[in-house]
């Protein structure tokens, strides 16, 4: 066959350079920015205009005025933290963009005559654009040539059954080929095409739909609501409590605020996401939408296209078994000229046409029927070199043949092999025609070889580990699929099961899926029942695909993963591209998935600590008409040490526990008790320190003496939240929380830092109370994390 890029078309050459340069000079560019992540200036109006950073910008300002200086350290802590979110997003942008540009996808478009792929931005008014299986139509437009051109518009219009188009038919932007092939003219582009926004909307990087996302919205919109009234009471409380010091009353006011703003944790959850887009991106899995991460950790089916997928897209013919008195060299013929009367073969043809490169000589074709997912075979009409024509079909031999032919006993018996089998076939009908099936008569046997992928098995295995169910649902013969699927240890490879006898009803389709792990003859319709019928038993399912067969399946699923070398239209629906073509780096995606949600959920938990205890100490106060017991320089200690930094490297850490749902519930479940817990023994040791300092003779420093008590009390109620979160036990996170209990340690102790703080213990009955005040509440909280976690479990 000819090479396609030289081939000249003259019948519709589509523009010349000059035509371009107008159409260009007039705007007529299909100019829809898609764009595979956010703008830089979107990434930092994002992490800097927020509603927390805007509280916690004016309370900064506050202290700045008031001072000194160490009581405004939570301003420059949220200046790092903001520095941090974007320069980390910014990587996960440059990521996303660069591989975006290797994923592109690029229609092939007539300029001058001459065929050549383009940028979808690059196509103007008036370009004639070539279409073929599995290629998506970039622009809405108008048919020029139509070979068996059949486009499926189902994801914009609803319409099930694939449309065979004709010239002058409208074609519309979003739609795709399934069979056939052909030309058309571009008649609207840029946000004038009927999917303009519907693509661009799409193929945003987007923070939307994740219940993680959604999990820490509704939190902070509580959060809010509680902060308000505790804020207010507390700045009027401070006022007439220490109505002689109105600055000190500001510190006291300003420390009580800033605690209650669980303000980094949305920063942590943004780093975590792009962390683990830039290392999926050095494995060049390109993430199209950002909560696919977090989907794919919650996945508990996952349902594999075999062609692709379990096996290399290419293969090779292995044997041809002619069936009637034909010769084999006869039968080679008209192998060749079949192959060459399609011009985009798909892997099957294509493996006959390197099989038989010369036999198509002095062969013409007709008319031709291409290759349809749905048919399962394709066809032409030929005229030999001696005169001889025919028609003939190329397909799958139990949708050919009726059944009880023998010559499916010999077919099964490869197909058990694991091997693809296509039978060649005359037909004395006509290709329009609907019967065009019956009555064929047995030609040969074509038997295809398939090459296993590699990592296939060790991927399927860790699927089984992670308790996600492998359900591989192919196009191809059910036995056939079967002995793949067995080649590669699948549990229930054994019983592969033809989609053509499964139910309709979803119900019972579902019932079905749940007993069996391979499916065979499944049509591309069936593929998307089969996921929405998984769906409806509570399943989260992940498809994976690469053929025009699987955009569909690939659409409705919960998360659509696909082959970079994929059709045009798998890609552009995918969540996912493995722009590798490397099944094995499904694993790293569920891993990084998990990482982020489990790792979040726990330091959500941190977060929420502090806010819970911050608001009861707040209302406390309020309460009792008492001095605020810590300077903001305290708490920015205290959260740095017990909360911020640690919750950096959990955040960070492995974590290959399946996602569960409920996120709020878990996280809240832990959060209120454990900040009840230890606002109230903190509130107790600051009121035995009124008491028993009240009468020590410390005049000024009495204050002082009573807030570096109940912050021991804080520290170490904090460090052992911290440690039950940081379970189970590694070497780093035991050294992690020794070196934050390290670290409060040297404040105590370096004189320079005790000034810098304004911490100082004094006496010994005082601290050692409070050390047992910790004591007591520590095992309030083991006790309290064990009965919640057999009262709620998650």
């Amino acid at each position: 066959m000819s090479d396609p890029s030289q081939i000249v078309t003259t019948a519709h050459p589509g523009l010349s350079a000059a035509e371009v340069a107008e159409r260009v000079a007039r705007g007529e560019v299909n100019d829809v920015p898609v764009r595979s992540s956010r703008s830089t200036r979107e990434i930092v109006r994002a992490n800097v205009f927020t509603r927390f950073n805007a509280i916690i910008g004016v309370l900064f300002l506050i202290i700045l005025v008031v001072g000194p200086l160490q009581d405004g350290l939570f301003g420059f802590v949220i200046i790092a933290n903001t520095a941090i979110g974007i320069f980390q997003e910014l990587r996960a942008k440059k990521t996303l963009d660069s591989l975006a540009v290797i994923g592109e996808v690029k229609p092939t478009v007539r300029r001058d005559g001459t065929p050549v792929p383009l940028p979808t931005g690059a196509i103007v008014l008036g370009d004639v654009i070539e279409l073929g299986p599995g290629d998506k139509c970039a622009v809405d437009g108008e048919v020029v040539e139509a070979d068996g051109l059949e486009i499926d518009e189902s994801l914009l219009t609803g319409e099930a059954d694939p449309v065979l188009k004709k010239p002058g038919d409208p074609v519309m932007s979003g739609s795709f080929v399934v069979a056939g092939g052909g030309a058309f003219t571009a008649t609207k582009v840029g946000r004038e095409a009927y999917a303009a926004q519907l693509a661009e909307e799409a193929t945003r990087f987007t923070l939307v739909h994740s219940e993680l996302r959604t999990g820490i919205s509704t939190i902070l919109k509580y959060v809010t609501w509680l902060m308000l009234p505790a804020a207010i009471g507390l700045v009027f409380s401070q006022l007439v409590v220490q109505r002689h010091d109105w600055q000190e009353a500001v510190r006291r006011m300003v420390a009580g605020i800033v605690p209650m703003v669980p303000e980094g944790l949305v920063l942590l959850t943004s780093v975590a996401f792009a962390i683990g887009v830039i290392r999926l991106g050095r494995k060049q899995c390109l993430v199209q939408e950002l909560p696919a991460i977090e989907g794919l950790a919650r996945v508990d089916v996952v349902c594999l296209d075999k062609t692709g997928t379990l096996t290399e897209g290419g293969m090779d013919v292995s044997e041809l078994r002619v069936l009637a008195e034909d010769r084999e060299s006869y039968v080679r013929q008209v192998l060749g000229a079949l192959g060459e009367a399609d011009p985009r073969p798909n892997a099957s043809l294509q493996a006959i046409i390197d099989a038989y490169p010369d036999g198509s000589d002095g062969w013409r074709c007709t008319e031709a029927l291409p290759f349809s997912s749905a048919r399962k075979y394709s066809g032409a009409a030929l005229n030999g070199p001696d005169g001889d024509s025919g028609t003939w079909l190329l397909g799958a031999p139990d949708v050919l043949l009726p059944a009880g032919d023998p010559t499916l006993t010999e077919a099964d018996g490869l197909n058990a092999q694991g091997l693809r089998v296509l039978l060649l076939a005359r037909t004395a009908r006509d290709l329009d025609d609907p019967r065009v099936t019956d009555d064929v008569r047995p030609t040969a046997l074509v038997v295809l070889e398939q090459r296993l992928r590699s990592d296939a098995a060790e991927t399927l295995r860790y699927f089984a580990e992670q308790n996600v169910s492998a359900k591989v649902i192919s196009g191809d013969n059910a036995v056939s699929v079967g002995a793949v699927a067995a080649k590669l240890a699948l549990p229930g490879a054994e019983t592969p099961v033809d989609a053509r006898k499964l139910p309709n009803e979803t119900e019972a389709m579902a019932t079905a899926l749940d007993r069996g792990a391979v499916f065979g003859r499944v049509t591309p319709r069936q593929k998307r029942d089969m996921v929405g019928a998984l769906q409806s038993r509570g399943h989260t399912v992940a498809m994976t695909g690469d053929g025009v067969n699987d955009v569909l399946a690939l659409k409705d699923a919960d998360i659509g993963v696909s082959m970079g070398s994929g059709s045009e239209a798998t890609r552009a629906v995918a969540q996912i591209v493995l722009l590798n073509n490397s099944f094995a780096t499904l694993p790293s995606v569920v891993a990084e998935g998990r990482r982020v949600i489990g790792n979040i959920t726990r330091v959500a938990t941190l977060f929420l600590t502090k806010t819970a205890y911050s608001v009861l100490l707040a209302v406390l106060v309020v309460c009792t008409r008492v001095p605020y017991p810590f300077l903001p320089r305290h708490l920015t200690l205290l959260s740095t040490l017990t909360i911020g930094v640690p919750a950096f490297f959990l955040a960070l850490a492995p974590n290959k526990e399946r996602a569960r749902p409920h996120f709020v519930r878990r996280v809240m479940r832990y959060a209120i008790p454990s900040g009840l817990i230890a606002g109230a023994a903190t509130f107790a040791a600051y009121l035995l320190a009124r008491v028993q300092y009240a009468d020590a003779g410390l005049g000024a420093d009495t204050l002082g003496a009573e807030t570096s008590a109940a912050t021991l009390t804080l520290f170490l109620i904090s460090l052992w939240v911290l440690a039950i979160i940081a379970r189970p036990y590694a070497w780093w996170r035991v050294a992690l929380v020794a070196a934050m209990g390290a670290g409060f340690l040297v404040v105590l102790v370096v004189p320079w830092l005790q000034r810098f703080f304004a911490l100082k213990l004094v006496g010994a009955t005082m601290p050692w109370a409070a050390v047992a005040i910790a004591v007591a509440a520590s095992v309030a909280l083991e006790l309290t994390w064990r009965w919640v976690s057999r009262r709620f479990p998650a």
